[in-house]
């Protein structure tokens, strides 16, 4: 509990995780309204397109935010690991 009030432990990965989700639901659903319900052959072209491109780019937005906590934790792993060798 002590890691988690002084900010040593992230919770925004864990937060990411949860809206990555919701997302995906979100374009998986609006994909297939526009597929379902498109009256011309391009809405229906572009609802394929949503639905095989979109899952995909919305988990690369989101894997870019989770690198960016990654990396801080290897940073934070490295400085621990430096201290205690100066130690």
């Amino acid at each position: 509990m002590g890691d988690f009030f002084s900010f040593r432990l992230m919770v925004t990965p864990v937060v990411i995780r949860i809206v990555f989700l919701i997302g995906l639901v979100f374009i998986v659903v609006s994909a297939l309204v526009i597929l379902v319900g498109g009256d011309y052959a391009w809405q229906r072209l572009l609802g394929i397109l949503y639905l095989l491109f979109g899952p995909m780019l919305w988990r690369v937005c989101c894997e870019i935010f989770l690198l960016l906590f990654h990396i801080s934790e290897v940073l934070t792993d490295i400085r621990d690991y430096a201290q205690q060798e100066s130690s």
